[in-house]
């Protein structure tokens, strides 16, 4: 299918208020910032997106919104499908493709494991038929999914199961499987990079589009990484690279997920809490975070 995901990508945060209902009100300030900082796909309800602390309800109300919200926009909504309920995917998969999304990803079940590679490509199979007018992407996660197969073989045989089976969200740190990944199919299959402080390897084995979380508030030292890449100059992208690093280390200090909504609250964004089971920051920590972020020079971007 002709959709690739080239540039910068973001995961995006399920908004929700101070009770932890969605607030879906939001939707329009993310999409107003990732417009404004020139972000123009998205993916929704994913691990940024607190997934699997949503309801199937839940899930089809965002993306209900945010298509309508992105509708006469040039942003390209990615609506990430997958559950532990493989019926809840589909319905998931079937009103993305209703609703005019780009393409839908999809987590493999995770509760009950998948044992073998011909039973994940079964999983995606039954998925990816329920919008078979959109391209599918299987998410690859193994750190979070604990499921772990070759992606390479994955790819070889969900191609002759899956008619409109596009590529791969890679968020596996394994670059030597990357690259095989992106030889595959002679090189037809498309590779989100998924792993955002190794982006600049990632560029260097062939990527050309990224797609995380830390894109939502560090999209100009990304875009600088990748500009200073393209002219050869390595030592600036290697010091871009750094920096997206140490900010990105902050904030796993705080526990990931938490801090990074903290972050866009700091920046006009009002994406509120996480669910449980993730912590949230107190008051306290949010102004620790704040000082380390401006130690950093992070609101001089």
């Amino acid at each position: 299918m002709a959709f690739r995901i080239t540039g910068l990508a973001a995961a995006m945060h399920t908004p929700f208020d101070g009770s932890g209902a969605l607030n879906l009100s939001v939707v329009e300030k993310q999409v107003e910032r990732l417009l404004a900082v020139g972000v123009h796909v998205v993916l929704l309800g994913g691990t940024t997106g607190e997934c699997h602390s949503l309801s199937v309800e839940e899930r089809t109300a965002l993306s209900e919104r945010w298509l309508a919200v992105a509708r006469g926009t040039p942003l390209e909504v990615v609506v990430h499908i997958g559950s532990n309920c493989l019926g809840d995917a589909k319905t998931l998969a079937a009103q993305a493709q209703r609703l005019g999304a780009q393409a839908i990803a999809s987590l493999p079940p995770c509760y009950f494991k998948v044992d073998t590679l011909e039973i994940l490509v079964a999983c995606s199979a039954e998925v990816a038929a329920a919008a078979p007018e959109l391209p599918f992407y299987y998410y690859d996660i193994p750190a979070l999914s604990t499921v772990k197969f070759s992606m390479v073989d994955y790819l070889e045989r969900a191609a002759a199961k899956i008619p409109n089976l596009s590529g791969i969200k890679f968020s596996s740190s394994d670059l030597i499987a990357y690259q095989q990944c992106l030889h595959s199919g002679d090189g037809r299959f498309d590779l989100p990079w998924g792993v955002d402080e190794l982006l600049l390897p990632a560029l260097s084995l062939g990527a050309t589009g990224a797609l995380g979380s830390s894109y939502n508030f560090m999209t100009e030292p990304y875009r600088r990484l990748m500009a200073a890449f393209q002219s050869g100059d390595l030592p600036s992208a290697r010091r871009e690279q750094y920096y997206a690093v140490k900010i990105i280390h902050l904030l796993a200090g705080y526990g990931y997920i938490a801090a990074a909504k903290a972050v866009m609250e700091i920046l006009g964004v009002p994406v509120g809490p996480p669910r449980l089971p993730h912590r949230n920051l107190t008051s306290q920590q949010v102004q620790e975070l704040r000082a380390g972020l401006e130690k950093l020079g992070f609101f001089n971007l």
